[in-house]
């Protein structure tokens, strides 16, 4: 009798290429065009077709073949970028118009938006509200949320669609950068700019004032940068030369100066001028920066374990965070209260909250310190073990109004309505209650 020897065929290991991470959800690129989201999905975010959480990662079926080459989470919303196809793919949480669609309706499976299309995108920065694109030619696109001028618009009226900022004109932009309602961009040429809520000095503009139209941020002695990205409330850059500046709220040592004076114009932070930094990340309250030799650093807020080190203390100085077998790390990003990493050895971690999945674990559990995404990784003990959403767009949820599903209610009644749980809304915003 004849023995089968046939193999079952070998499923190709990917590697992760680009991470994001939003309010409690998190999305990940892998090679061949591969895109994955877990965590929370309650307002269509995953992309999935459905409502629910994913405890690890899954495929999103929706963007097969579709080419994306970028990925980028706002809180709850999440932006694809497809280069063959010139397209910009929303989906998820669509109040204010952050989805870019023309209406405020949540998406829950991948949308392109029509007024970015065909144009060639650079980089898409979003913030918990807003979003904003950079094309190639250097030019800025901004839609959603508008209440502080985060749009740059000139105006505080929000934007259902993608508009150009016109005070631009002549000005190369090359990235940007979105918090929760400020926005900050670097030219060409190195400069910075801000605009939107500034009470805290975020802006780096010497005040507290907002700004509805880009305003250049003070002189750095001469420094050009090259790097820039906001937490919540605070502004993170780098210059040419590898240091790294912050500027902005700092109630819970989220700045590294080791104190929690805000800061109104960019500011050095020493205790890491003996380092070249290569990339930067903020996140709710916290933040995080990557030496160029591969060592991870993490300060500020740490109620979750977010900063990585082990503890639950906030920490207002930049402290190391620690990998298996050191391992250096290639990739961050910070969501607003966990972390992810992505190592040279082509392995995937994560920390700090977990209740909705958003760590990838199979699990909704805090973490302190790094943890392998196993389905990610290629040190993963299970190896890459990646489910599908498989969504039929005739059969799955497609949109919901958000008439239909919520009401826009005063913080202090959420508060009431969620003693006990974790709110993920900060202080003096609104939050959606569940009719």
């Amino acid at each position: 009798m004849a023995t089968d020897t046939t193999q079952p065929p070998i499923t190709p290991i990917r590697q992760v290429l680009l991470i994001s991470a939003g309010a409690s959800h998190s999305v990940a690129l892998l090679s061949g065009n591969v895109v994955c989201s877990w965590g929370r999905g309650e307002d269509g975010q995953l992309g999935h077709g459905d409502a629910e959480d994913r405890l690890s990662p899954t495929q999103l079926s929706a963007l097969d073949g579709q080419e994306v080459v970028s990925v980028t989470c706002g809180a709850d919303h999440t932006t694809a970028f497809s280069e063959s196809q010139l397209k910009v793919y929303s989906w998820g949480w669509g109040d204010f118009g952050r989805l870019g669609h023309g209406n405020s309706t949540d998406f829950f499976i991948p949308q392109p938006i029509k007024a970015l299309q065909g144009l060639r995108i650079r980089q898409i920065a979003c913030g918990d509200s807003h979003c904003l694109a950079v094309t190639m030619e250097g030019e800025v696109q901004s839609w959603g949320r508008n209440q502080n001028g985060q749009l740059g618009l000139g105006t505080t009226e929000d934007s259902l669609v993608p508009q150009k900022i016109e005070a631009f004109q002549g000005v190369t932009i090359k990235m940007v950068a979105a918090g929760a309602e400020h926005t900050v961009a670097i030219t060409e040429d190195g400069e910075l700019y801000g605009w939107g809520w500034g009470r805290y000095g975020n802006l780096g503009l010497g005040d507290r004032n907002d700004r509805n139209i880009p305003e250049k941020a003070s002189v750095i002695s001469a420094e050009k940068m090259i790097l820039v990205a906001c937490g919540w409330r605070h502004t993170i850059s780098v210059s040419s030369s590898g240091g790294l500046y912050t500027y902005g709220w700092s109630k819970y040592g989220q700045l590294g100066h080791g104190d929690f004076k805000d800061h109104l114009v960019p500011h050095k932070l020493e205790a890491l001028q003996e380092h070249c930094i290569s990339q930067i990340s903020g996140g709710w309250r916290h933040t995080m920066a990557l030496t160029s030799d591969g060592k991870l650093y993490g300060w500020g807020w740490n109620k979750f374990g977010q900063v990585g080190v082990g503890d639950n203390q906030d920490h207002c100085f930049p402290v190391q965070v620690k990998f298996p077998d050191e391992q250096k790390v290639v990739q961050i990003s910070c969501g607003w209260r966990h972390t992810l990493a992505v190592t040279e050895r082509n392995n995937l971690f994560s920390w700090g909250r977990g209740t909705n999945g958003q760590l990838g674990h199979r699990e909704a559990i805090d973490r302190s310190i790094p943890k392998i995404v196993e389905a990610l990784s290629m040190d993963g003990s299970s190896g890459q073990q990646i489910e599908s959403s498989r969504t039929d767009p005739s059969s799955g949820k497609l949109s919901v109004l958000p008439s239909d599903r919520y009401a826009v209610v005063p913080d202090e009644i959420a508060q009431a309505r969620t003693k006990g749980n974790d709110a993920s809304v900060p202080e003096n915003d609104v939050k959606r209650i569940k009719l």
